[in-house]
């Protein structure tokens, strides 16, 4: 009878032993599917861009029902995610909460060029062109960015893409004063992807002796030779930031490097308004060419 017992003891032992550890297996188990899941749960999220567009217009590559190159402003551009005019070309990506630009050669461009653009033209009230700052006034603008990715020309080198500006204004009064169509006036300052590296180019008077009404005609101005940043950015994310002021244009790239512009042309250049530009300017007419740029981050002030 005793030996009975013992055999009963043995037995109920065991299966307490077994059942313990089929417990802390499943547990085990139980935990590491609640990490997969949570894991899972992760990866799933959405990234949105926080760019405030509430300022800004932007032109595309899409021609519109007049046969100009698409223009959207305030409020409308606030619904880029859902207006099919803007899907193809300027969209968020998901997985790094930025704002893609995406251009291409196309039939859409705007006056005096030949080039199309996605790109956002500042607009300091919302839905209009004609309220332009003045280098007096002053104005930053600060950009965190990379270049997804650009076509190549025939020799292998890659395209070439506007992706800041400052642009001139006239103002109907100056425009009126020398019988232009338009408002247009130059670019002072334009920043490109050029090659991996970061250039610039600004434009300089052909005579710095011309004064009054004179410096508002467009020929008077000339491009200087330009200047590159010795920083290789290539297909990383980078920063730039634009620092107007009177009689001053400060470019930085990255925090590190700067290129400060305070001379004679920037000083007469004080007569003209201005607006700030971001995003893919495209610079190429080659069949096939393309680039897409990502904006992290941009901000202005004044």
């Amino acid at each position: 009878m005793k030996f009975y017992r013992k055999e009963f003891l043995l037995i109920a032992i065991i299966l307490l032993s077994v059942n313990a550890t089929c417990q802390d297996n499943t547990s085990s188990v139980t935990d590491a599917d609640s990490k997969v899941e949570k894991r899972s749960k992760k990866k799933k999220r959405y990234k949105l861009s926080n760019i405030d567009l509430s300022h800004w217009s932007v032109t595309t590559p899409e021609l519109n029902e007049k046969g100009k190159a698409t223009n959207i402003e305030p409020p409308e551009i606030l619904n880029y995610a859902s207006d099919e005019r803007l899907l193809k070309y300027m969209y968020n990506d998901s997985t790094s909460g930025t704002l893609m630009f995406y251009a291409y050669p196309s039939e859409a461009t705007t006056a005096n060029t030949k080039y199309s653009r996605s790109e956002l033209r500042e607009q300091m009230v919302p839905g209009n062109n004609a309220v332009n700052w003045t280098f007096a006034q002053g104005g930053t603008m600060k950009g965190k960015l990379a270049m997804e990715d650009v076509s190549k020309d025939a020799n292998g080198k890659y395209h070439k893409v506007i992706i800041m500006q400052i642009h001139g204004r006239l103002t109907n009064k100056q425009r009126d004063l020398i019988k232009q169509k338009d408002n247009n006036a130059p670019p002072i300052l334009k920043i490109y992807w050029q090659d991996g590296k970061i250039r610039v180019k600004t434009k300089e008077l052909k005579d710095v002796s011309v004064i009054g009404d004179a410096l508002l005609h467009e020929d008077a101005w000339g491009d200087d030779e330009g200047f590159n940043f010795e920083q290789e950015v290539g297909f990383g994310k980078f920063t730039l930031e634009v620092r107007a002021s009177d009689g001053k244009m400060v470019v930085v790239l990255n925090n590190s490097e700067y290129k400060v512009y305070e001379n004679i042309h920037i000083k007469k250049w004080g007569v003209f308004e201005n607006y700030f530009k971001a995003g893919n300017y495209f610079q190429s007419r080659d069949e096939g060419a393309f680039a897409t740029v990502k904006y992290y981050e941009l901000e202005v002030t004044h």
